[in-house]
């Protein structure tokens, strides 16, 4: 027990000698000096260096006794106060207490145990030292930290004061270029006005150059003009003079010229006439010879009497019988007198070469509305109406084909509507022939009337196809049979139509047109089925009918139809040229001719194309058209007002 606590002490002892001499050393290597520690030579003074933060180095502080001494030749000697220390302050004697103890460590038995104690005593001491060494680096890293932090906010507190900095130059700048500019703009304003100035003196320069060189040219225009009426007074007196002599001289020729020809001329007559006097006496003595023989033989008298009486005889014979056959023919197989147009040739044999023709006459018309897109030919109707008179045609077609009665019809509507070229195109679509009279020619034939009106419907139930009878003015002889101005003819005429029109037909299809419907008599209006409305054209029609007119009368007026026959021995017309006129003008043109017909529309195109063949150059522009539609626009608002007065009259 006792030697283990003597071997205790000796480790307490070697530790605190070796802590002593590892304090020494730590003290003497953070110090200023180097030193072995087992040398007491005086070891040479190295001044510490240190470093500012602008990387410059301080100048080592020397010890007083070297800055002293440095005049001498050698280097003096330390004072040492402690007899045990060397001249560099280090004391030997805990080095001298740890060998000895490291001796008696040696010769122990527990020598081992000592320095494995030893050892773990070191390694405790290191891992100590290692743990403040990490201290003392993260220390080290948050002072780096903390230093960078503080350069971060310098840098940023000087990138903001450089910033502000620049702002401030900035508006600096700014504000000398606003000076500048507004300086620039003054200067600029003056300049811009003496260069307007400098303008305007150069612009009443060349004004006054222009006029005195307009005054220059007209004076030489006038001396020009002077010459050339000088000189062409003076080739006109020459020519004059030319002239009066060379008609002298023509006059003196001619003169002598006829008394030639008048002595020529006199002996050509004496000798005709001395040749005419001769046969006639030759052919007055052989005409009396005759007369003298038959005179004289009474035989030869009377035959010569009667074959002349005879020979009148016979022509006149001859003349009134073919009239009378002639007028029977007509009457039996020839048209009626009432008809004013049909499809129908006069005589059953004209039929095919009057077909013929008009399918030659009539080929462009069917062409254009083919090109048109228009089913109607040249009748332009709302799309409600037509597509009623479709129905109407195809309707009728299929009544002739399943042979059964057909349906009477009124047309109404103001005039120029299209009512007759409508029953036409009806006609011709449903596969009828067709026959045109008006009523103003029934009352011209008195007491033949009646007759007539039978001889037309018994000349209609001749048709192997059907026929539509259209009657034109109706009004003129079916009106109210109570009227007081309406002649006893007149009421024979309505009587006769109502008898052949009492039954439903299957030959004859009847087609009244009428501007006045209320004055039909009520009978003639019972034997209507099928009443159709033909209104004033609205715009969208009136513009439809520009367009067809203006290809009709326009466009085609110089060009030769498929009507060859027809246009054969014409003069072919000089072609328009159209300029400017777009659909907008026609549109235009169609919203102005509010109230307009169809023919007053096509009379329109008539006058602009009167107007274009009256100008120079046949050139139809949008500015002759539009004269033209106010020209006509006028015209039509003054027949309208006439036409009113003339009804408040009545009235």
């Amino acid at each position: 027990m006792g030697r283990t606590s003597e071997i205790g002490g000796l480790i307490s002892a070697v530790a605190a000698s070796f802590s002593f001499s590892q304090s020494n050393l730590v003290s003497f290597a953070d110090g200023p000096f180097n030193f072995s520690p087992f040398s007491s030579s005086n070891p040479s003074p190295s001044p510490p260096q240190t470093s500012s933060l602008s990387g410059q180095s301080q100048p080592s502080a020397l010890p007083p006794s070297t800055v002293a001494g440095s005049g001498e030749s050698g280097p003096r000697a330390p004072r040492n106060d402690n007899p045990r220390t060397t001249s560099s302050g280090f004391d030997p004697e805990a080095l001298e207490r740890g060998a000895k103890a490291l001796k008696e460590i040696a010769s122990s038995s527990h020598a081992k145990k000592v320095f494995e104690s030893i050892k773990t005593q070191e390694a405790t001491r290191q891992a100590e030292l290692a743990a403040k060494a990490a201290e003392y680096k993260a220390m080290q890293a948050q002072a780096e930290t903390e230093r960078q932090r503080v350069v971060y906010d310098e840098q940023k507190k000087l990138a903001q004061h450089q910033a502000q900095t620049k702002s401030q130059m900035a508006r600096y700048e700014d504000e000398l270029a606003r000076k500048r500019m507004q300086a620039c703009t003054a200067e600029n304003e003056y300049q811009r006005a003496r260069n307007q100035e400098l303008v305007k003196l150069q612009e009443e320069s060349s004004v006054r150059l222009e006029q005195a060189r307009r005054a220059t040219e007209e004076q030489i225009q006038a001396q020009r003009r002077q010459t050339e009426r000088e000189k062409a007074e003076v080739e006109r007196e020459t020519i004059r003079v030319r002239a009066m002599a060379e008609a002298e001289g023509r006059a003196h020729e001619a003169k002598l010229a006829e008394d030639v020809n008048r002595r020529i001329l006199k002996d050509r007559a004496n000798a005709e006439m001395e040749k005419w006097v001769s046969a006639i006496n030759t052919t007055f003595e052989h005409i009396g010879g005759g007369l003298q023989a038959v005179l004289t033989d009474q035989n030869k008298l009377v035959v010569v009497v009667g074959g002349v009486t005879a020979l009148a005889a016979g022509i006149y014979t001859t003349r009134e019988g073919a009239r009378v056959i002639w007028s029977y023919v007509d009457r039996i197989l020839g048209q009626p007198s009432l008809i004013r147009e049909s499809s129908k040739g006069k005589y059953p044999w004209s039929g095919v070469f009057t077909r013929s023709f008009r399918t030659l006459s009539s080929g462009a018309n069917k062409g254009s509305a083919s090109k048109n897109g228009n089913g109607f030919g040249d009748v332009i109707l709302h799309p409600s109406l037509q597509k009623r008179i479709e129905q109407l045609a195809n309707a009728t077609a299929n009544t002739k084909s399943h042979q059964a009665p057909f349906r009477n019809m009124l047309f109404y509507g103001p005039p120029g509507t299209g009512k007759t070229m409508a029953a036409r195109e009806l006609a011709q679509k449903s596969g009828l022939d067709y026959a045109l009279m008006t009523g103003g020619d029934v009352a011209p034939l008195g007491s033949q009337a009646v007759t007539k009106i039978h001889q037309l419907f018994d000349w209609a139930k001749k048709s192997r196809r059907g026929l539509l009878l259209f009657i034109d003015e109706a009004d003129a002889f079916l009106c109210e049979r109570n009227k007081t101005y309406m002649s006893e003819a007149q009421r024979s005429a309505l009587n006769a139509l109502l008898f052949r029109t009492g039954d439903q037909s299957k030959d004859i299809v009847l087609a009244l047109a009428t501007n006045r419907p209320g004055d039909l008599d009520s009978a003639v209006a019972d034997r209507i089925d099928e009443v159709l409305e033909f209104p004033l054209p609205q715009t969208e029609e009136r513009f439809k009918l520009l367009k067809l007119y203006l290809d009709k009368y326009i466009a085609q007026a110089g060009s030769r139809k498929s009507g060859w026959l027809q246009n054969l021995f014409k003069r072919q017309p000089q072609k328009i040229e159209i300029k400017g006129l777009t659909d907008d003008i026609l549109k235009e043109a169609a919203e102005r001719t509010e109230g307009f017909s169809g023919r007053e529309i096509a009379k329109l195109m008539a006058s602009v194309q009167a107007a274009v063949y009256g100008s120079q150059n046949c050139v139809l522009d949008s500015a002759l058209f539009r004269e033209v539609v106010d020209y006509k626009v006028a015209e039509h608002q003054q027949r309208s007002k006439l036409a009113s007065k003339s009804d408040e009259k009545s009235a």
